[in-house]
């Protein structure tokens, strides 16, 4: 294929934004307003007739749940900050009062689209016999069977609790999910105010029998109603409602912590209690009832949703069932690289050949289990040294050190506590660790550890080879299978002595004097990347092409954002892949005339972080300057954790990363979204019948250039040409 339409062509016209000062804060788009509008990116995608119609479920499923962390984190922080009177201005001028405003109003139209398009999906999937029912619909022979599976499954883990003086109001854990009740003894009229909690432990939707080719379901709520009578005997219900509550899930840790671990199971207590920040109820609940919860889990009326239709969205993704592969996205399964085969899987033996970057999910994430598997039960592995941010529950990879070190080899794996919502699982895996032999550090407190490494010493002959992984996503080999990311392999030596100094410095504190081929954060990474778009810029006064190439989840620093729009005043050309939030605003005459960005959303997420500099010869270059990071340009990345910036010197993975990878994100149209200058993002216009291009069946279907074997990479397509 030829290169891409969007790197040919000219930059559209600069817009003049009459409305924003370009001087002043207007330059940047809110960083919770973007993100929302990422997750309408998001929620569109269950509307895409073009998206099989469950896998357009589960993106509304995801949308919900992507809504409801939003929630429980950004929203609670910046709820905190305005019960404390803080008034200080984000970087785009808006209070923190201000934006729960524009947050609320956002969010609310929202949760209503997402409603809408159930609907229209449950009438759909009715149409593919797949059915969510009404208790109407039940036969008598549904009653029974539902009958046996309450008694049988659901009955025994119920807790009903009347709500009276005698029996105070209960503790509702966040995401907690309850149906209230007003109830009537039958012999007295008495009436009788209860809740039953719903645990989340029991699958939010009842299968039931259903004739071939059918599947049925009854909503968990709906079968609860129609036992009442088990639950309290010689009552009847008056009315009822469900109702569901977001807390407060951000972690506060005492940064003088004698224990880290300790303090963090402390931590991880409190957030099940953390204050409400949103519930969710039904519209028609009763008036009384209503009244009684919101005053209990003393929640205003600002911070109530009435829902008129399911409560619980994300629970949807319980629907997505394997029994009807037509309505699911074509089974893909993910290729082992050539070359690893040519070494008749031989991890090791395949790096000594040359550098290899894999592109999962098109290259298989296996390949990562199978480099620390092999070394664990490789005689001549003398050492591992391993980062884990977030990884499965039953990881092969913490299994692969923990083999390692029951070996007698020496193991060190630094565990991040802090990785929102994986700090209990982390604390299980690196007691495991412990246990196993490993030696296992906790990084920083005030720092996260959000770097993807993986060394392995190997005796050969007489001398010690250290073998790198260097990713750009977390060592999780369950979301590996729908996470775009790029694992690079190398037995470079001074990429092996630098990431064995970024090891040292999270152990011992001792900051590296001299890397080679790496920048990290919180130290050097910014002012870096800083001086290479000044450099860019500095290339493209000179009269020399002048171009950047970035692709992350999100970018919003100011002094990134800033740099960017000098090196675009400049005249550098700037074109940008970011997934979700941007607080960069493109195409703005006298601001940003240079720089275009794009939002790919699609069946793979995004995740990969590239960057790209010409270096005096423009893009696509051999002489260009590439890089891959596990780092987004976001404040916290760069100030406030430990990242790593890796320099690629391999020519062939070079080409890989700016003829494949990148070119093929510019060339998308498929799945794409174009930001435009007021920070809204639409889809490109295309001609009726005009074919568009889609990168992610494009990975699918071409192996990726450095993981050719024998047969060589000459028969690889590529979507551009190196211009020198």
């Amino acid at each position: 294929m030829t290169s891409a339409d969007f790197l040919k062509s000219d930059l559209p016209p600069a817009q003049v934004l009459k409305t924003i000062d370009i001087d002043g804060p207007g330059r940047f788009v809110n960083r919770e307003l973007s993100w929302l509008g990422f997750n309408w990116r998001v929620l569109e995608e269950a509307e895409n007739p073009k998206v099989p119609l469950l896998e357009r479920l589960r993106f509304l499923s995801i949308s919900a749940t992507n809504l409801d962390e939003f929630y429980t984190v950004r929203v609670a922080g910046l709820r905190e900050l305005t019960r404390e009177g803080h008034t200080h201005a984000a970087a785009d001028g808006l209070t923190p009062a201000e934006q729960l405003v524009l947050i609320d109003e956002d969010a609310r139209r929202l949760m209503a689209r997402q409603q809408g398009i159930l609907d229209k999906l449950q009438l759909q999937m009715r149409e593919e016999g797949l059915t969510v029912l009404r208790q109407d619909e039940l036969s008598d022979d549904d009653l029974a069977y539902l009958r046996d599976v309450f008694l049988m499954q659901v009955f025994p883990v119920l807790s009903p609790l009347a709500v009276d003086p005698a029996h105070p109001f209960p503790f509702i854990p966040n995401m907690g999910f309850s149906l209230a009740l007003t109830l009537e003894r039958r012999k007295d009229k008495n009436s009788l105010m209860a809740l039953l909690p719903i645990p989340q432990q029991i699958s939010r939707f009842v299968a039931l029998p259903s004739a071939p080719g059918q599947h049925r379901f009854l909503p968990l709520e709906d079968l609860l109603l129609l036992n009442i009578d088990q639950l309290f005997p010689g009552y009847r219900t008056k009315g009822s409602c469900t109702f569901r509550v977001l807390r407060d899930s951000d972690l506060e840790v005492e940064e003088e912590a004698e224990d880290l671990v300790r303090e963090f199971e402390t931590a991880l207590k409190r957030r099940r209690r953390g204050e409400v920040i949103r519930m969710k109820i039904s519209a028609e609940a009763p008036a009384a009832l209503k009244t009684v919860i919101m005053r209990e889990l003393h929640v205003t009326p600002d911070e109530v949703v009435e829902v008129q239709g399911l409560i619980g969205i994300s629970d949807l993704k319980e629907l997505v069932i394997d029994a009807r592969p037509d309505l699911l996205w074509p089974s893909f399964t993910p290729r082992v690289p050539e070359r690893v085969q040519d070494h008749d899987g031989d991890m090791f033996a395949a790096i000594r050949q040359k550098d290899m970057l894999l592109h999962h999910p098109y290259e298989t994430f296996d390949m990562v289990v199978r480099f620390l598997q092999q070394a664990a039960h490789d005689p001549d592995v003398v050492a591992i040294k391993q980062t884990l941010y977030r990884t499965s529950k039953d990881s092969p990879i913490v299994a692969a050190l923990c083999d390692a070190a029951e070996d007698g080899k020496s193991v060190t794996a630094l565990v991040e506590l802090k990785a929102r919502f994986d700090e209990a699982a982390n604390i299980r895996q690196s007691r495991r660790l412990e246990r196993a032999g490993a030696h296992v550090v906790y990084g920083f407190v005030d720092w996260k550890t959000h770097a993807k490494i993986s060394t392995v010493v190997r005796r050969e002959g007489d001398k010690l080879v250290t073998y790198t992984h260097y990713g750009t996503g977390n060592y999780h080999p369950i979301t590996a299978k729908i996470y775009t990311d790029l694992s690079f392999f190398t037995c470079d030596a001074s990429l092996g002595r630098d990431a064995t100094k970024v090891f040292n410095y999270l152990s011992g504190y001792a900051q590296p004097e001299t890397l080679e081929n790496l920048k990290i954060s919180p130290h050097l990474m910014k002012d870096f990347l800083l001086a290479q778009f000044e450099a860019e810029a500095e290339h493209a006064r000179a009269g020399r092409p002048a171009q950047i190439w970035a692709k992350m989840n999100s970018l919003i620093d100011p002094e990134i954002i800033d740099g960017l729009y000098r090196a675009s005043q400049a005249g550098v050309r700037i074109d940008l892949v970011i997934r979700g939030i941007c607080g960069l605003r493109p195409g703005v005459k006298g601001l940003s005339d240079n720089i275009r960005v794009k939002s790919i959303v699609g069946r793979y997420l995004e995740h990969s972080r590239i960057v790209c500099f010409g270096n005096g010869h423009g893009l696509p270059s051999k002489k260009g300057r590439v890089f891959i990071s596990s780092a987004d340009w976001m404040g916290r990345n760069l100030n406030r954790r430990v990242e790593t910036l890796v320099e690629i010197t391999n020519p062939t993975v070079k080409a890989q990363i700016v003829s494949q990878i990148m070119a093929a994100n510019f060339a998308d149209q498929a799945q794409s979204w174009v930001m435009q200058p007021d920070g809204h993002f639409a889809r490109p216009e295309l001609a009726e019948g005009e074919f568009a291009f889609n990168c992610h069946r494009f990975f699918m279907e071409n192996p990726s250039l450095s993981g050719r074997g024998s047969a060589g990479a000459s028969d690889v397509p590529v979507l551009t040409h190196d211009t020198d």
